[in-house]
């Protein structure tokens, strides 16, 4: 094993990865870094249906992304840290310098 995958636990990397590269999964975690929300207000908030917001809800739960807490018949999610956030807008910002550095190859046929 190399000293960088001593460093970085592939297989925890891996699980974060499969977990964050849905973009309504994302958008769901952006929509709950700003506070606690029932289900209903996040199929409000971002326009989705409601079985795909709570499939989606349980994966992230699932996957310690998110946390519930239950208030009498209602139950509402949030981040289980703020780090998921911040980790978010990094890999975004990683995305876009690799994408404008990124050349058109679809249109090229070799």
């Amino acid at each position: 094993m190399s000293n960088s995958e001593s460093e970085i636990n592939l297989q925890a990397l891996a699980f974060l990865a499969k977990c964050l590269a849905d973009e309504n999964r994302l958008r769901i975690l952006l929509c709950v870094s700003t506070g606690k929300k029932s289900v209903s207000r996040i199929v409000e908030e971002l326009g989705l249906s409601q079985p795909l917001v709570s499939h989606h809800l349980k994966e992230l739960k699932r996957s310690l992304l998110v946390q519930v807490e239950r208030s009498g018949p209602f139950v509402y999610y949030e981040l289980t840290d703020a780090l998921i956030l911040r980790v978010m807008e990094n890999l975004a910002g990683l995305g876009m310098a690799l994408l404008g550095k990124r050349t058109t190859f679809h249109t090229q046929r070799v």
